[in-house]
């Protein structure tokens, strides 16, 4: 909360309204990379919304990944409609990343802005984006800031308010000491060069925006957040749906753990460790309480030392305190994104459920994300048609 509110003071508040970005020195002109796997009922929407972008020049190019469905004839009617677009067949699904870097080599320009195949940017995204890569040298990547569109159920609504504290909030926490866990993959900008010089995207990363950011920083480019740069996403709104993408966000993260823990050797990545220890810190936080619980059932088949017993899963005064502490969090997001969303304070009614189901729901995809990625192995990834929710 002190993060995001030093990030709001000293970089956010005298910011012009999204919606009236500022001047750039320059233009640099931009190619859009949108991945597409079975994208038929979106994939229209998103290349709408991306033809509306208000920047000079950019071209698109839209990647199927050996979709089953009709998107790719979908896709090659919308090329012969726009000169902007082009269109890249891949024979077989072979994941996200492949799909990226195949586009990346074949992309006109220097920038490249990538975003899912079913996401709504806002028509100012881009200027905002591009002024980072414009006025630092330095910077790689820089994330968006994706807001939910399914709200029709329980869960919709409360990730309404989640996205806004454990994602607006802590990006701009992050940013305050100049690292980032990760970009928002459903929408993020790059600079060719950062990503050339960090080896592009890796296949084998289940979470390929976990991957790429940890990279680029290991190599020193910087990766920024910005706020103004909307864009509206397509989320779960079952909980088969909910446990699939957290269990592989979850399995994400555990891959950076093991394969970045050589960072505690290496003094010129010592700015990497409190974003790498905050994340060590919510596995163990995970796995502590599968231990509370397995010590309250236990209590009652064998008998324990005291000192192990535990008397109740009930929150006691300190179950209280740190409840309390994450509505305040919330209340302190949805303040700050109010700048970007009218009407955010009608879901903070339902951000009482969000210590409950999802801190749960984090307790169990970490317990099996762990023990999966350490038998995983060497594999590459590819799609697996996510759900999108309760569309209108």
């Amino acid at each position: 909360m002190c993060g995001g509110l030093y990030y709001y003071f000293h970089y956010e508040r005298n910011d012009p309204p999204y919606d009236q970005p500022p001047a750039l020195p320059e233009y640099p002109p931009v190619s859009i990379l949108v991945p597409c796997h079975n994208e038929v009922n979106n994939i229209e929407d998103t290349v709408e919304a991306l033809l509306a972008i208000n920047y000079p020049t950019f071209e698109i190019l839209l990647i199927d990944d050996g979709s089953t469905d009709a998107s790719p004839q979908m896709l090659d009617a919308m090329a012969r409609k726009d000169s902007r677009i082009r269109v890249i067949h891949l024979a077989k699904n072979q994941g996200k990343a492949v799909g990226l870097n195949t586009a990346a080599m074949m992309a006109k320009y220097d920038y490249f802005l990538c975003i899912d195949g079913d996401s709504l940017v806002d028509p100012h995204c881009l200027h905002w984006m591009m002024r980072h890569l414009v006025n630092s040298p330095r910077v790689g990547a820089v994330s968006g800031n994706p807001r939910i569109r399914t709200r029709s159920t329980l869960i919709g609504r409360i990730q309404v308010g989640e996205f806004s504290s454990i994602i607006g909030l802590i990006k701009r926490a992050q940013r305050t000491y100049g690292k980032m866990f990760t970009v928002s993959g459903v929408m993020v900008c790059f600079r060719r060069a950062a990503l050339h010089d960090a080896g592009y995207w890796n296949p084998d990363a289940l979470t390929e925006d976990i991957d790429i950011s940890w990279r680029l920083q290991m190599r020193h480019w910087d990766v920024r957040f910005e706020p103004n740069a909307l864009c509206w996403i397509l989320m779960p709104e079952t909980l088969r749906g909910l446990w699939r993408q957290r269990l592989r966000w979850s399995m994400g993260g555990t891959q950076v753990l093991f394969s970045q823990n050589g960072l505690f050797g290496r003094w010129r990545h010592r700015r990497m460790l409190p974003v790498y220890l905050e994340y060590f810190t919510s596995v163990l936080w995970a796995y502590t309480m599968a231990a509370v619980f397995a010590l309250w059932t236990l209590k009652h088949f064998v008998t324990l030392p005291p000192a192990l017993v535990i008397d109740t899963l009930l929150p006691e005064w300190n179950g209280l305190v740190i409840g309390t502490t994450c509505l305040l969090q919330f209340a302190v997001s949805m303040g700050l994104d109010s700048r970007y969303e009218k009407g955010m304070g009608r879901y903070y009614y339902w951000m009482i459920w969000y210590p409950l189901a999802f801190w749960i729901l984090n307790v169990f995809t970490t317990l099996v994300a762990v023990p999966k990625v350490l038998l995983r192995g060497k594999q590459r990834a590819t799609w697996k048609s996510p759900d999108r929710g309760l569309q209108p």
